[in-house]
């Protein structure tokens, strides 16, 4: 693999970090700002806006300019964010700051890869790939649990400090490694995309996608303080258990793509979801014993990112076979769904610790993943009944 790639990997760690440390420092920003959890809370879904909007809008408008310069301006844009957090002194600032740096996260995994594919022969696309992509996994192992340790020791604001950092290392890797000329193809117009979205049955992807991730980001945007106040961990025990929560998600990744391999992409989604929604509702009762809740939080891990290789495999086979000439834009959009998913898990936590308990999250965000279920139900009837009108026509 060409030393390009790994300008791409540290990058996609940085970004992954970023996106995900704010969940373990949310109850120190809300206590340093003075400001509510819920409020605090919307941080994360207004990251994940900028991601949903950055995917299809900006990845449109940015398709003239060459692939190395913009994806080094994106690194840029998410340096300056991390440093506007990091000399953040209001919550109105880290909110412009935390939708500068998913403004840039929206973009860079729509190029990246392109920039990844083009770096190895066709034969290698995939495992460049997933080189690139693994830096989000490394990133909830390692990152996340680095950061918030970081932020609970020396102040949230060096967190970022520390992000920024990551960044200018992927900056300048890039800058290093990645040639000036790199093939692509122009993007696809908001027309298209917007024939896409207008399709039933790829809608019908994208709300199991958002879903699925609104039911996990329902309580997981509120895990710290959960951990905290109701488990009775310290500070200082959060990070190592989101450590721990990487780890799982790690190896569930790796299982749930498995699990689609040999059981076949809906079946899989129907084990995965349903797991995770029992995992939420079980947490409403094992909160409150710091063993049980650990090994909650172990299998809610391994749940909660397990449906990721089925999803985007869903998404591409329904795009090959509904919407051809717009693959590409199908898939990309399935990861604005899951930003979107993120963002109303979020508000919809916010909203559930405001008016009822924070640990009212867990069962909330069940009942959601429940509805990503029945969907599920209903694509393997209609692909089911598209066999039977098949055979016989």
């Amino acid at each position: 693999m060409p030393l390009a790639l790994f300008a791409l990997t540290i990058s996609a760690f940085a970004i992954g970090a970023t996106e995900f440390v704010i969940v373990g420092l949310i109850p120190v920003i809300a206590q340093q700002l003075h400001i509510t959890l819920p409020s605090a809370g919307l941080l994360v879904s207004l990251y994940a806006t900028g991601v949903a909007i950055g995917a299809p809008v900006l990845t449109a408008l940015t398709g003239k300019i060459p692939r190395k310069w913009l994806f080094c301006g994106l690194m840029t844009l998410f340096i300056i964010g991390n440093l506007l957090a990091w000399q953040a002194t209001s919550y109105n600032t880290l909110v412009i700051a935390r939708i500068l740096t998913g403004l840039a996260h929206g973009v860079f995994f729509s190029i990246g890869s392109t920039i990844a594919t083009s770096l190895v022969p066709k034969e290698k696309a995939a495992s460049a790939i997933a080189l690139m992509f693994s830096g989000l996994t490394v990133a909830l192992v390692t990152g996340v649990p680095l950061g918030t340790w970081i932020g609970q020791t020396f102040g949230w604001q060096e967190t970022f400090l520390a992000m920024s950092l990551l960044g200018v290392i992927a900056l300048v890797s890039s800058l290093l490694l990645i040639p000036t000329q790199i093939h692509h193809t122009a993007p696809a117009s908001f027309h298209q995309q917007l024939a896409v979205l207008t399709h039933p049955r790829l809608l019908l992807v994208y709300a199991k996608t958002a879903l699925g991730y609104g039911g996990t980001f329902t309580a997981f945007t509120f895990l710290a303080p959960i951990l905290q106040k109701i488990s009775g961990f310290s500070a200082g025990s959060v990070s190592l258990i989101l450590l721990i929560y990487g780890v799982s998600v790690a190896v569930g990744n790796i299982w749930g793509g498995k699990l689609a391999d040999q059981k076949g992409v809906l079946p899989a989604l129907k084990i995965l979801f349903a797991g995770l929604a029992i995992v939420l509702f079980s947490l409403t009762f094992t909160a409150g014993n710091q063993i049980t809740a650990l090994l909650t939080v172990l299998i809610w891990g391994a749940f909660s990112f397990g449906n990721v290789p089925g999803l985007q495999v869903l998404v591409v086979k329904q795009a090959q076979r509904f919407t051809p000439k717009a693959v590409d834009v199908a898939s990309g959009l399935n990861i604005a769904a899951f930003n979107v998913g993120i963002a109303l898990g979020s508000i919809v936590g916010g909203t559930v610790v405001r008016h009822l308990a924070l640990i009212d999250t867990a069962w909330v965000g069940c009942l959601i993943v429940l509805t990503a279920l029945v969907l599920t139900f209903i694509s393997e009837y209609l692909e089911r009944r598209d066999k039977t009108q098949y055979v016989q026509s």
